[in-house]
């Protein structure tokens, strides 16, 4: 639908230049330290100040929700104006805004001299919901500009290969941050705990305006989808999309790639911690061997050229690794701790690949639909953060539980069997999720049929 044969147009699918993929990857690098500090730390930043984790769940829960509403009329308004840049400008300023009282104390509770429990979640779940909201403009605006930058859907890959470097970036400048601010700055008591996160906040936020201010003079605003479609105001009907089975098992895959990542990134410093009883530098330590392992082959798929065969290899091999990672995580006893330095690598390894080839099918998807992309993006986020948000509402309003798995009459101190709720979070969910994810993977259909070889590497 819309589409005319631009395969020999060069304006419209020859390769991106070096600066052009960077300059786009570090535009989500704001949306990304944000939400490596809201998947790691808010659960057990509600919890330290005296949230229950029924309460911290809500708290996240009703971020997500907000987030999942968000994207799907952010996208819908993006795919009849335009306007990514405007779109992605305006949700960075509410983000930077907001992200800040998400960690800041209970500012209703100050107001009203009142400290109850009902109160302060009512109170971080507003400020959740206000950040998320423009976390999703963001997000969509960012992602729904790949289709509109270039056709050649090799660099399509790449700019999402790019962006997902620079996501491990932010992550490792959040551990970074974080473990600055923590070794230099006390904790004993709540105001304390809340200072710790406030300076990580403003941090965090600093790091990533700077980045959102690179993206905005170093990236023009995309003229593709004028080109493509003759009208800017023109959109492509969602019944369009419900008609593609192909719609269908892109938004399976890539809801049940971010379950795996986000999910397993909320429970990481839980499992180090309290399963493992490893050291409180383990809680950075591993994540960052995590995205390190994840940055390294997020630059190196860049120099792949890519066609649809390969992007399914690719995702069933990473999908296939984090089925392993996930049974290890079931299995791994205490006194093996040291294993899970090695289990983080293939954990890196399983994210980038599954993350960077599962965000690539919505280009494949989209292909030169332009006029809805963003559309397929904030429905596809939708998806990402219901999901997300259910998952660890269940999980987190379990968490003190530990379920037995052995027979209660063989049951002992030394011997019992015990699978708790952190490695359900950690391990079982994203393996369940990677393997049915590689299934459906394997039935699609991707074809590329505007591609060609990239004439230098982009990030060599």
């Amino acid at each position: 639908m819309g589409n005319c044969n631009l395969e020999d147009d060069d304006s419209f699918t020859r390769p991106l230049t070096r600066c052009s993929v960077v300059y786009y990857g570090v535009g989500h690098m704001l949306n990304d330290i944000t939400a490596s500090c809201w998947f790691t730390y808010l659960l057990i930043f509600l919890t330290d100040i005296g949230l229950s984790p029924r309460d911290a769940a809500i708290v996240m829960l009703s971020g997500q929700i907000a987030d999942g509403f968000a994207t799907i009329f952010t996208g819908e308004l993006i795919d009849r104006f335009g306007h990514f840049k405007i779109w992605h400008g305006a949700g960075s300023i509410l983000v930077a805004i907001s992200f800040s009282s998400v960690f800041g104390g209970c500012l209703p509770c100050t107001i009203f001299s009142n400290t109850s429990s009902a109160l302060e979640t009512v109170s971080y779940s507003t400020f959740a919901a206000i950040f998320n909201i423009g976390w999703a403009a963001t997000q969509v605006s960012h992602m729904s500009m790949v289709n509109c930058i270039t056709l050649n859907s090799t660099s399509r890959v790449v700019l999402a290969s790019c962006r997902n470097a620079f996501t491990m970036v932010a992550n490792l400048s959040l551990y970074a941050v974080a473990f600055v601010v923590i070794s230099v700055t006390t904790a004993k008591t709540h105001a304390n705990i809340e200072n710790q996160y406030r300076w990580i906040a403003y941090v965090s936020i600093f790091i990533g305006c700077c980045f959102v201010v690179a993206f905005l003079l170093g990236t023009k605003e995309p003229s593709l989808k004028i080109g493509v479609q003759g009208s800017r105001h023109e959109r492509i009907a969602w019944s369009y999309w419900f008609k593609r089975v192909l719609y269908y098992q892109v938004a399976v895959v890539y809801m049940l790639t971010r379950l795996v990542v986000n999910v397993s990134q909320a429970y990481l410093a839980f499992f180090v911690i309290n399963d493992l009883g490893m050291a409180p530098s383990a809680k950075a330590l591993v994540p960052a061997i995590i995205y390190i392992s994840s940055f390294i082959v997020s630059v190196s798929l860049q120099e792949v050229p890519w066609t649809g065969r390969r992007l399914k290899a690719y995702f069933s091999i990473g999908g296939i690794i984090w089925v392993f990672c996930g049974v290890v995580v079931l299995i791994l006893p205490s006194n093996l701790n040291g294993f899970v330095y090695i289990l983080s690598i293939f954990m890196g390894i399983a994210n980038a690949l599954m993350m960077v080839t599962g965000v690539s099918m919505q280009s494949v998807l989209i292909d030169t639909d332009l006029n809805g992309c963003a559309f397929v993006c904030g429905s596809l986020s939708f998806l990402d953060k219901m999901s997300c948000g259910i998952a660890l509402f269940v999980l987190q309003s379990y968490q003190n539980i530990e379920i037995d798995i052995a027979s209660p009459m063989q049951a002992t101190n030394l011997s019992s069997m015990y699978i708790s709720v952190t490695r359900i979070g950690l391990g079982l969910l994203p393996a369940l999720c990677a393997l049915v994810a590689v299934a459906v993977t394997y039935t699609m259909k991707l074809q590329h049929p505007l591609s060609k070889p990239l004439v230098e590497p982009l990030l060599g």
